[in-house]
Parts: structure tokens; sequence; C-alpha cells
């Protein structure tokens, strides 16, 4: 048996239940929580140094997201340096870091915020006796006083705290609502009710949304969170069942990275409330026209690529192909769209970008892409934006994200490929490839079973770096015959992988690049 609370009397749960009805009939504010940062980059083959994240948080600042989850310090001390510089120069949303129910993981996140404006420290445990038997090896007792030891120890860091039910949606009801009960009576300030396999059913998350609020009483004290992974594709509208039965909060990440499936997307839930805010009642202060900018960052960053169907982000979320389709828009937008392409950041009027155009059109389509960059910068950007526009008619937003990304890596570069030429066919492929360290510019040349196996020996004889190749891959940034070629390698070196991106209308030369980037990452921080 409970705690006689979870007995509530007829009357204290009516009025309970009023009080949410009288909710729903405000507008009510949704609060936005990004794990791209932690959760996301679990993804595997997902891999983010320190300068990266710091660029992706910065960006998700200026998309104005509430909460920032940064990493998960005592996992590596990478990640707690990662953690810590973003604390230190990102500021307007909330900045959290994970730890589990664990002293030491709370004292280390504690201490890896410690220069934040506005820190979090999101602390969990496992509550299903699947978790609880299978994996901690414990019993419910020994989990409640664990989860209200970590949450009084975090409150003693900060006064946001975030408490997670690993695995509520599997969880015992009963001894949920206790959890919750008592980690709020410890100070929680947020409680997260995760479905951390994608196991529930939209309706049946709901419904455990709504006993929350009908069997725990303190429960309007805090903002009730939820975590929703997409193991059977229902993450996102789990989210949204959740926030109509009243949850205040969605843990999401860009793009839906995260474990296994990933996450709910936040570009789903922000702009399904946005759309369909007259059905929630609800709203949230997200910048919805950085979404685009947010996504291709991340996308680049981190290797995964959008598929063009994905919604909302995708290269044809708001593209029309069929006839019939073309005709309606043409006459009435809302025939066919739902939402406008400038909500999320894209633009119907395009600024054409040829060889004939100067600096200023070329800086100010990057500003509207949200990036700001120096005059130095600028010169190198432009010099390169000419040498691609001469081999193309017309050079499109994702030529520039290619563009940007190659010249102004965010990792120091200790090579550059200064040139490189390749003999192809039978019987053997020759490269010989030029890299500048310095002042200086090496040459070597090498053989190999293909022209960019055989550009890789010449580089590796330069640089001397032991590496794994773990995957190849090379997709067309725009499209066209004379589409950029954007590669991207992934390396391992002792027990590290790092991701390279290298763009260039010559799939050889984009490839070198990518190759060349992930071997200055590796010698900057592997």
């Amino acid at each position: 048996m409970g705690p006689k609370f979870f007995g509530s009397s007829l009357k204290k749960r009516s009025a309970i239940a009023e009080q949410i009805k009288e909710n729903t009939k405000m507008s009510r504010k949704i609060f936005i929580f990004d794990t791209t940062l932690r959760d996301g980059e679990q993804s595997p083959g997902a891999s983010l140094n320190s300068a990266e994240k710091v660029e992706i948080a910065k960006q998700l600042a200026r998309l104005n997201v509430d909460v920032i989850e940064a990493g998960f310090p005592i996992s590596s001390q990478e990640d707690f340096a990662s953690v810590r510089s973003i604390a230190q120069e990102t500021w307007g949303p909330v900045i959290c870091a994970l730890a589990r129910a664990v002293e030491a993981d709370v004292n280390r996140a504690g201490e890896a915020l410690k220069d934040a404006g506005k820190p979090m420290i999101h602390t969990f445990i496992g509550t299903s006796d699947i978790h609880i038997k299978g994996q901690l090896r414990k019993t419910r007792d020994d989990v409640l006083k664990m989860a209200i030891s970590a949450v009084k120890l975090a409150k003693s860091y900060c006064e946001e705290v975030e408490f997670s039910a690993m695995d509520a949606s599997r969880t015992d009801p009963v001894f949920l609502y206790e959890i919750v009960q008592a980690t709020i009576e410890s100070g929680a300030t947020v409680i997260n009710i995760p479905d951390t396999v994608g196991y529930a059913i939209p309706e049946q998350f709901g419904q455990l949304i709504k006993d929350i609020f009908d069997n725990v009483p303190d429960v309007g004290k805090i903002r009730l969170s939820v975590h929703c992974h997409d193991d059977l594709g229902m993450a996102t509208s789990n989210a949204i069942s959740a926030v109509k039965a009243g949850a205040t909060q969605i843990e999401c990440a860009i793009n839906a990275m995260g474990e296994r499936a990933g996450n709910a997307a936040l570009e789903q839930v922000v702009m399904t409330i946005k759309t369909r805010g007259d059905y929630l009642n609800a709203y949230t202060d997200v910048k919805t026209q950085e979404i685009i900018n947010t996504s291709k960052l991340v996308s680049r960053l981190t290797g995964f690529v959008v598929p063009p169907n994905k919604p909302i982000v995708g290269s044809n979320a708001f593209a029309h192909s069929s006839g019939i389709h073309q005709d309606g828009v043409l006459k009435e937008r809302s025939t066919f769209e739902i939402m406008l392409p400038q909500d999320v950041g894209l633009s119907e009027s395009e600024l054409v970008l040829t060889a004939r155009s100067g600096r200023h059109a070329l800086r100010h389509r990057l500003s509207e892409l949200g990036f700001d960059i120096s005059n130095e910068q600028l010169d190198k950007v432009y010099e390169r934006f000419l040498s691609v526009a001469d081999k193309k008619k017309q050079v499109y937003d994702e030529d520039l994200f290619a563009i940007v990304g190659d010249e102004l890596p965010a990792s120091p570069q200790t090579y550059s490929l200064e040139y490189i030429q390749v003999v192809g066919g039978t019987p053997t492929p020759v490269a010989v490839v030029g890299l500048q360290k310095g002042e200086e510019v090496i040459k070597e040349v090498a053989c190999g079973d293909g022209p960019f196996d055989a550009a890789c020996k010449a580089i590796d004889k330069i640089t001397d770096v032991r590496v794994e190749l773990v995957d190849y891959s090379l997709h067309a940034a725009t499209k066209g015959k004379d589409a950029m070629g954007e590669a991207l390698v992934r390396l391992r070196s002792n027990g590290q992988t790092v991701i390279g991106r290298g763009a260039s209308t010559d799939i050889i030369e984009a490839s070198a690049k990518a190759y060349v980037n992930a071997i200055n990452k590796i010698l900057k921080f592997c």
C-alpha cells in the first residue's frame, strides 16, 4: 500500500481536476528543454568536441529554448569541460547538467555549473521494477532514499533541480506517485516523466499525466515535464498528449537525435504547438525562425544528414511536386500548407548568388543564415565562394553552409589541403598531396586501391598519425550535375572517434579535405 495521500478524498481529487480544467482554458506556456548536447549526442556515431558544443549551445540560445541540457559531467573530463564552457559562454537559457542519483555525480555537475548564470542539476534514477531489479539490483525503498538524497544535494548547488523517474511509463503508478511527491518535498522544482524506451501509447501516456495530477498533492507546485523516445515512432504524439493532459515542459532534441531511434524532435513539438495552439491552448517562447539554421548546424557538426522528407526541416517539407498541389498553393497557400515557410526560417524570395555577386550580397545572405563573420573571415569565404561560383550557375544556401563549414572550421587546423592530384584507373591509382603546416607545404605521393585510398595514404605519410577509417560517405550538398560534393569521414584513434567533413565540386578533393579535417581533430582532442 502507498502513503495515505494516494487515496485522496473524492472532494480533493475533484478540486484538482477542476483546477486542471481551469488551467487549460487559458493559453499555457510550454517550456522547451533541449537535450541535443546530452541525449542527442548519445546517438551512435555522433561525436562533438567542446568548441562544436559551444557553437550549438549559442545557436540554441538564439532559438530561445528555455533549458539547454549541456551534458553529463561525470561521464568524462571532456564532457565536464564542455558543460563548464557552455555555462561560461552561453546566456539566456537555463544551463542544465545531468547526474545520476549518486553523490559523486551531483557534486561533479554542481562543479561544472558553478559559472552558469541560471544553473540546473537534473538527477535521475530508474523507478520501474524492471530497472530496480534488473539493473540497479536494489529495492524500491533504496531507490526512494537515493532520489531524495540526490535532490537535496543538488538543491545545495542551485535553486532549479529536476528529478526524472527513469522508465516512468513502465513504473508501478503507486510507487511513481510516491517518489514524485517525495522529490517535490525534497526541493525538486521540475519533475520529469520519461517514456525512456518509447513504450507508451499516446492515450495511455496522456492518462498517466492526468493520474499524476490526480494523485500527487504537490504536483501543482512544480513544472511537470515529459521526455519521450521514438522507438515505436510515437515520441512527438506522446509528448503532445502529455501537454493536452497538463504537462508544461517537453524535453526534445534538434532533428530528433538521441539514443536508439531518438527523442521527440524539437522542431516537430514546437511547430505542432504553434500550429495547433487553438486545440492545445498552449504556446512556446521559441523563435521558430531559427529552426532551419539550428537544424542545419546540428546536421553539419554531427554528420547526421537530415532526410529530405523529414517534417519541418527536410528539404522537401515545403516543396510541392504535384500539379494539383502547385495549382492550389499558387491560388491559396492554405490549401496545401498549414505552416508558413518563413515561420521556420525559410524564405520564398531568394537572393540569387552568382560569380557576379559582390561581398556585400554574400555577407547579407550569410547573416540571414545565422553566420556572424569578421572581415578577414569574409575574405576567405568570398575567395572560396568565387571559386565555386565559377563552376556553377548559381550558389545555393546549402553550398554556403558547406563553404563556411569547410573554410571556417570550429577546431584549430594543424594541416590544410594545399593541392591534390590523382591519377585513377588501372593498374594502380596514384595521388600526389600537398598539405600546408604553418609556412611549409609538405608533399607526398602514394598508391592505393582507389583514388581516395591513395590520397589517404599520402596524407598519412605527411601527418604520421595512426588512424582507422570507420565510415566514409559522400553526398551532394545541392541539386544538379554541378552540385558541391560533401564528404564525411569517421576516424578512430586511441579509442576516440571523430568526424571530419569537407566540401568541393570535386569529390576527391572534398574527401581529402574531410580526411584532413578529422586528422586535425585527432591531433587537437584525442
